[in-house]
């Protein structure tokens, strides 16, 4: 038994105690196992908790479902991810509301550098279908991971036009792993397996619940740093992963639909609110993320400019597309203290030009 996976399952599944706080006390340990080693004195003291946050805490109840649902996790090859691990998807551990843990079944590679997020209403019209399918297989040349939510419609849709395309699709569901919900869906889940997967941050024991669908697409927009609207009403889960993505200061973008359209509504609303960026064509995206680097040239620095090792990095980042002072700490591995300083170097040096949202492109 993996002690670190049986002590934070137990943790999250103490009652009073929710994902922020169970975050500190990991943190303030160095790990779950050493948590549930320590006084409770000292718990209070090293993780600025109430008292009362342990009334429950260390239960016979959570130790005992921790034992099933690792029991359950290793039957069914299962892998678990904390929040501290390095498995965890780098992208998702900068949200401030990220789950403790995860879990992934499948061929799930959580960190790569093309991830993107599609969704839009479960009730398409024949233009949503037709605009994904396009737009998937436009892009597959750049081999990006197709996440979605396995629900009906632009979803399902999405997963699906990723398979045909030979491109890893991962499903975020609002369920634990012992099921496939919606069960018609179970098929084109499997086949998943083999290039991608399933996630969830829900125990077997949990059934998908009205309220567990906003939280999971918290998830779907923190994973990757874009997210499509393919068709949305003017109310809907799709709407609710956009604003979560705006939050968490990722691209969003929408598809535009005729006015009056009852499935294109929410998707006009994002762009004329000036929430998502207009998306009409492949091109766009392939253009605003900097993909299409086989026709981008070389930047020419001008004679009398000197530049160092670190801030060519960074220019070469910046061809082809705006990126977030987060997206070049990624990008290039160098700390943001350290980014910031070069930042204003090239700022200084007529170089580099900031934006709004702590974003930054090529002068």
């Amino acid at each position: 038994m993996d002690d670190e996976i049986f002590y934070t399952v137990a943790l999250l599944k103490t009652k009073g105690i929710g994902i922020q706080s169970a975050k500190r006390m990991i943190d303030a340990f160095g790990g779950a196992k050493k948590l549930f080693e320590a006084k409770k004195s000292d718990i209070v003291l090293k993780a600025k908790i109430k008292p009362y946050v342990l009334n429950n805490f260390n239960s016979k109840e959570s130790l005992l479902f921790a034992e099933k649902e690792v029991d359950f996790i290793r039957k069914n090859n299962i892998s678990f991810h904390s929040f501290n691990s390095k498995s965890y998807p780098t992208l998702l551990k900068q949200i401030y509301d990220s789950p403790v843990y995860i879990m992934t079944k499948g061929n799930v590679i959580l960190n790569t550098n093309r991830v993107i997020s599609i969704v839009g209403t479960r009730n398409m019209t024949q233009y949503g279908r037709k605009f994904c399918n396009e737009l998937i297989e436009e892009i597959a040349q750049y081999n990006p991971t197709i996440i979605s939510g396995l629900a009906y419609g632009i979803d399902i849709t999405a997963h699906k036009a990723a398979l045909n395309n030979n491109l890893a699709t991962i499903g975020v569901v609002a369920h634990g792993l012992n099921q496939i919900y919606p069960n018609s869906h179970t098929s084109t889940a499997k086949q998943m397996m083999q290039s991608g997967g399933l996630l969830t941050e829900f125990n077997s024991d949990e059934v998908p619940d009205r309220e567990h669908f906003p939280q999971r697409n918290r998830i779907i927009a923190g994973i990757s740093k874009t997210t499509i609207v393919i068709e949305a009403a003017k109310k809907g889960g799709a709407l609710i992963t956009a604003e979560l993505a705006n939050d968490y200061n990722r691209d969003v973008f929408a598809v535009p639909g005729r006015s009056g359209d009852l499935y294109s509504e929410g998707c006009n609303n994002l762009i004329k609110e000036h929430k998502a960026i207009l998306f009409n064509k492949p091109d766009d995206l392939v253009k605003y993320l900097g993909w299409d680097t086989k026709n981008s040239k070389v930047i020419q620095k001008s004679l009398f400019v000197e530049t160092t090792k670190d801030e060519d990095v960074i220019m070469k980042l910046l061809i082809g597309a705006e990126k977030s002072i987060d997206d070049l700490s990624i990008l290039s591995n160098m700390p943001v203290y350290k980014l910031s300083a070069l930042l204003i170097n090239l700022e200084l040096k007529d170089l580099v030009q900031p934006l709004v949202g702590k974003r930054f492109q090529l002068r």
